[in-house]
């Protein structure tokens, strides 16, 4: 039985717009996602490649030429020294003190005055002293007129002894009264001698207390300015417990340095050496002198041990003042108008016996090392005495060159660095 073309058509099943839609976008989205993925493939082999081909290049590229540090050859002066921190104080000066107790009356100076040798100073009340002159001026005329008595009285007893002794002779005196005379004779020169001693006695206390009173008018023992003063007018001064001192006179004419130096540099220093030193005020000047002393005992301060090294500066014009702080520097050694290069410039000579070179750079860039004949050194600079002209240009050391690394991340392009 042939079935109807109707009954054929019905049975097919039929395929509506939409469905084949449907069926259409899986397969355009596919094909998408594959072009994407090959085009970001091509991206990352590119940019792969030349990171490696820059990174190679950097490997096989020649260094680049050395960078220079350099200093200018110039004329100067080197010195090699040692630095301490001295102080400043007078040569020749005195502390005036009182030698005798009491109230000081007056005080005819300031400090600042300027006095001469002799001028009196200060006064002390010297109503006690004068009492004790006087009462020792009448004792010892109270012991003359004993001793005048007393020398009649041995007149009168050896009158006695020779009379006696004459009628001794004559039996017209007894044994008795001869000794009797006798005695009193040798009696009224004892006391005439106790008394001449009594009397040495009272002349000396008598020295003593107008000694004393002298000392109650006080004078300048030296020319100079008072550059201190401790005591004031009215005030007791006590010479039992310590000498009171009232003022200081000081030669300004002359002041002495002392320089306190480590025990490490003061092997380098001997008598006479020349010295330089300024003062915090006054930085910009400097005083010159020499070693006059190098004292043997140190003092240690904080553990460290100094010694003080002495010299004497002329001060005219009155500048430099006491308890003045000085930097004060210890020449060594020193060459004036000479060739100066830093020391990192010299090259193959590291002590004075060797035989040094500087490099030298040309103008056209190129590097002549030649040998030179070095002077004084410091820790900083030498002086080249032979091989160097000022002006010229040498070699001090080399810049360090930019660091290079193996990873390809680090010479890559921008954004070629290593994922996070």
């Amino acid at each position: 039985m042939t079935a109807s073309p109707e009954t054929t058509t019905a049975d097919r099943p039929q395929t509506t717009p939409a469905t084949a839609a449907t069926t259409a976008e899986p397969s355009c989205r596919s094909r998408r996602r594959r072009g994407r993925g090959r085009v970001l493939a091509v991206v990352v082999l590119l940019l792969v490649a030349a990171g490696g081909a820059a990174y190679a290049w950097s490997l096989l590229s020649p260094p680049p030429p050395p960078a220079w540090r350099t200093a200018t050859a110039a004329v100067g002066t080197v010195e090699r020294t040692v630095t301490a921190v001295g102080s400043l104080q007078p040569k020749n000066y005195v502390d005036v003190g009182a030698q005798v107790s009491g109230q000081l009356r007056a005080l005819h100076v300031e400090i600042g005055d300027k006095v001469e040798e002799g001028q009196l100073l200060a006064e002390i009340d010297a109503r006690v002293y004068t009492a004790r002159v006087e009462a020792n001026r009448a004792q010892i005329k109270d012991l003359e007129a004993q001793r005048a008595m007393q020398q009649a009285q041995l007149e009168l007893a050896e009158a006695q002894y020779r009379r006696n002794e004459r009628l001794f002779r004559s039996n017209a005196a007894s044994q008795d009264a001869l000794d009797i005379s006798r005695t009193d004779a040798a009696v009224a020169r004892a006391r005439i001698a106790s008394l001449q001693a009594q009397l040495e006695q009272a002349r000396s206390n008598l020295e003593a207390d107008e000694a004393n009173l002298s000392y109650t008018r006080i004078y300048a023992p030296m020319a100079g300015t008072v550059v201190s003063q401790e005591a004031v007018a009215g005030q007791t001064l006590n010479t039992n417990q310590s000498a009171p001192v009232i003022m200081r006179i000081a030669e300004l004419d002359t002041m002495t340095l002392k320089a306190q130096v480590a025990e490490a540099d003061i092997v380098r220093l001997s008598p006479g050496m020349v010295l330089e030193f300024s003062t915090l005020g006054m930085a910009d000047r400097r005083w010159s002198s020499s070693v006059r002393q190098i004292r043997p005992t140190p003092q240690i301060v904080n553990d460290v041990v100094l010694y003080d090294v002495l010299a004497d500066v002329p001060n005219p014009d009155m500048v430099l003042m006491t308890d003045m702080t000085a930097q004060v520097f210890f020449i060594e050694g020193r060459e004036s108008d000479v060739v100066t290069v830093p020391l990192a410039a010299l090259q193959g000579g590291g002590r004075d016996d060797g035989a040094p070179s500087v490099r030298v750079l040309k103008g056209d860039g190129s590097v002549e090392t030649r040998a030179v004949t070095v002077g004084l050194r410091t820790r900083t600079e030498a002086a080249i005495r032979d091989g160097l002209a000022a002006g010229e240009t040498v070699i001090v050391g080399e810049q360090a060159p930019a660091r290079r690394t193996g990873s390809p991340g680090a010479n890559a392009a921008p954004g070629m660095g290593p994922r996070p």
